[in-house]
């Protein structure tokens, strides 16, 4: 047999709170007031606690009140002291929990609450519309929310980033975007345009150009460097590229130390493989033969003209082998995808159109603290800093002139280089 409910599961009504209102002037218990109206005695505790009116007591004769007044030493008590307590009601604060016509309300010096069942009513009615419209915010969450991610989108930091970095705002990375999206934040100033990558994009040209193949790519190209990375799979890889605006240069020669993504790069006034090779030289020289053979003894890069001479950077300059270099396939960048990635973070900064001209490599040093400061998704939230700092030590970052920059001001935008911030 279906058992009988004791209550009907359904919402308050206007009678059913005068009922409430009632059985509180009439001394009545939250359960006798519950078994009135058809309700569990905890609806209607909630109910009374959720929407009484609070009358705080008048302090001019009674600045201070203890429950411990009449048998504590310290008189006058003008300070609340450890030994505080505060006066407690049965009638007020257990049932039936509001203090409506209650017999000793006008000599009673403690703070009050009331109930009234047409303003519960009311704000029950809009506390409703309230959670089934608009968005799961109040005002001032919003204003919070806003006020903390808006300086930071405008120094170029993505959601993913803010968030990883302030765990005090609970919503999803994908709720934020839906926010700004649909303008939540706009009278803070933050909107589509402040996000770090807009959903439309220009469609790149699918132009293929083919490139000779040297034939002292042999025993380099990328599937052997898939046999060598079977061979030995604890190698950590090194991944190597170049970024430059005009063909006249400069050049930007960049490195990504593995699995931790950290990022360095070296500034170049001529793209040959001279010049790369020499950074190389001046690398080994920074972090010492131990660390440089840990972080570069496998190195793989692309098929540019400026990293062909493969002699240059697997000996040292008194002849000696310190790394294995290998060459992706032709037009397939793909092949290493974390020096490609970690683009994307420059491209923020130095924009196709920057004077890299102006550039030195103090400034390209600043710039890679800011990007190795960015928490990563694929690092756990973790920054490539963190995780470099936590599998080398710390002090091999600061060799290469990479240091921690606070997450909150990180600037990944063109001005942290080329000039002020435009307000």
């Amino acid at each position: 047999m279906k058992r009988k409910l004791a209550h009907d599961n359904t919402h308050l009504t206007l009678d059913e709170r005068r009922t409430i209102q009632a059985g509180i002037e009439n001394g009545s218990t939250k359960a006798a007031i519950a078994q009135t109206i058809g309700k569990d005695a905890t609806t209607v505790a909630k109910e009374i606690r959720k929407h009484r009116t609070f009358k705080p007591r008048n302090t001019y004769n009674r600045p201070l009140i203890c429950a411990k007044r009449n048998q504590c030493p310290a008189k006058p008590c003008v300070i609340k002291c450890d030994d505080y307590i505060e006066p407690a009601c049965s009638h007020r604060d257990k049932s039936p929990g509001a203090c409506n016509k209650c017999v000793k309300s006008p000599q009673c010096y403690l703070d009050k609450y009331f109930y009234n069942a047409t303003k519960a009513h009311d704000e029950y009615r809009r506390d409703l519309v309230d959670y089934r419209e608009g968005i799961n915010l109040t005002v001032k969450e919003r204003d919070a929310i806003a006020e903390t991610i808006s300086p930071l989108l405008k120094h170029g930091q993505s959601v993913y980033q803010i968030l990883s970095a302030h765990p005090e705002i609970t919503q999803s990375p994908r709720t934020i975007y839906n926010y700004i999206e649909g303008g939540v934040f706009k009278d803070s100033g933050v909107d589509n345009f402040s996000l770090k990558e807009q959903v439309n994009r220009k469609q790149a040209k699918k132009k293929l150009k083919k490139r000779k193949e040297p034939a002292n790519y042999d025993g380099r190209r990328y599937s052997d460097f898939l046999v060598f990375r079977e061979e030995h799979p604890d190698t950590p890889v090194t991944e190597m590229d170049t970024v430059y605006n005009t063909p006249s240069g400069p050049y930007l020669q960049t490195l990504v130390f593995g699995v931790t993504a950290l990022m360095i790069g070296f500034l170049h006034g001529e793209k040959t493989s001279e010049n790369m090779a020499e950074s190389i030289n001046t690398l080994q020289a920074m972090l010492g033969d131990e660390m440089f053979f840990k972080l570069m003894s496998l190195l793989l890069t692309d098929r540019g003209s400026e990293f062909e001479k493969y002699q240059l950077f697997e000996m040292d300059r008194s002849g000696k082998s310190r790394l294995s270099i290998f060459y992706c396939d032709p037009m397939q960048s793909c092949q290493k995808p974390h020096v490609e990635n970690n683009h994307n973070y420059v491209r923020d900064i130095i924009t196709n159109s920057s004077p890299m001209g102006q550039l030195a490599q103090a400034d390209i040093d600043l710039m890679f603290s800011h990007i190795n400061s960015t928490p990563r998704r694929s690092l756990g939230g973790k920054t490539p800093y963190e995780v470099f700092s936590f599998m080398y030590g710390e002090h091999v970052a600061n060799c290469m002139n990479i240091i921690a920059v606070k997450r909150d001001d990180v600037v990944l935008k063109p001005w942290l280089l080329f000039g002020k911030r435009k307000v």
